[in-house]
């Protein structure tokens, strides 16, 4: 099983060492990736394991960010809940969506016990449709999260009905596996990256499975169409990376780079090759390093 736990914090490399510590030297849990982003304030972690083994990294490092992290003083481009502001789990191997969702309630549970953190489901963990989208659990973000939780249609479902006093919420839950891709526009104009991002997600009748946002990023100057793609093999990473091309057109800027954060499906990078290559038939078995 996958879990690529967010922490919100980016910018404090310390911070996240100690964080991301819980997931080094244990048994049945590989370290695959971690990345910062100084920006977006946030922790990306990215780790394999057995569900057990698993459950037990990511509640001991939720406990670290609790301590390391205060949501009253943490700012960043990227929406947030809490320390821990979303932990997702996915089957890789041997394992099934179901499997997914019973670590992450479990997970949840814990949690919510442990550390007196309130936890939402989400994905296929959430207990309502209207639930399922972390962006609709993130809506008000943390500032506004002691007014929404007083709304019943928003109380958690593990853990006190109001937010941790320095930590805040946390969203777990069973999904897919899905590719986090960045477009960086050669414009620090925040709202092109944000128009064009409601020309090309799902919610705004764009692409289906994708998710995105315009956000500024100010240490370096430019804007940043930010998204996750949720289903790669229904639309794939050149056919959005395109699609902004296009639209930046619409605004006088040009696409000047992008980025990939965590790990990313050999698949969908060997689509992108074979659709900018014209490569006819070319099938994974071609791909060298997956004969070692």
């Amino acid at each position: 099983m996958e879990c690529v736990p967010n922490f919100s914090e980016g910018r404090d490399l310390q911070k996240v060492e100690q964080i991301v510590n819980a997931f080094r030297a244990k048994p049945g849990v590989k370290l695959l990736d971690y990345s910062t982003d100084a920006d977006h304030n946030r922790c990306v972690v990215t780790v394999l394991g057995e569900p057990e083994a698993l459950k037990a990294a990511v509640i001991e490092a939720v406990g670290t960010a609790q301590q390391l992290i205060d949501m009253n003083h943490h700012e960043g481009a990227h929406p947030r809940i809490g320390c821990a502001d979303v932990i997702p789990f996915i089957p890789v191997k041997g394992c099934t969506i179901q499997d997914a969702d019973e670590i992450a309630r479990a997970t949840a549970q814990a949690i919510a016990e442990r550390f007196a953190q309130p936890v939402y489901l989400y994905e296929k963990s959430a207990c309502a449709a209207y639930r399922a989208e972390i962006s609709a659990i993130r809506k008000g973000q943390f500032e506004g999260l002691s007014e929404k939780m007083k709304d019943a249609r928003w109380k958690p479902d593990f853990g006190p009905e109001k937010p941790h006093p320095t930590g805040g919420a946390t969203a777990v839950g069973a999904r897919m596996p899905l590719v986090c891709f960045n477009i960086n526009l050669d414009t620090p104009n925040v709202e092109v990256a944000r128009k064009i991002s409601q020309r090309v997600r799902s919610i705004n009748g764009g692409y289906h499975y994708v998710k995105a946002m315009g956000i500024s990023l100010d240490e370096h100057d430019f804007a940043q169409v930010t998204m996750n793609l949720t289903d790669y093999t229904q639309s794939a990473l050149y056919s959005v990376f395109e699609a902004v091309k296009m639209e930046a057109r619409r605004y006088g800027a040009r696409v000047m780079g992008s980025e990939i954060v965590g790990i990313v499906p050999m698949q969908a990078l060997i689509d992108c090759a074979q659709y900018y290559l014209q490569i006819d038939e070319f099938s994974m078995d071609q791909v060298l390093e997956t004969h070692l």
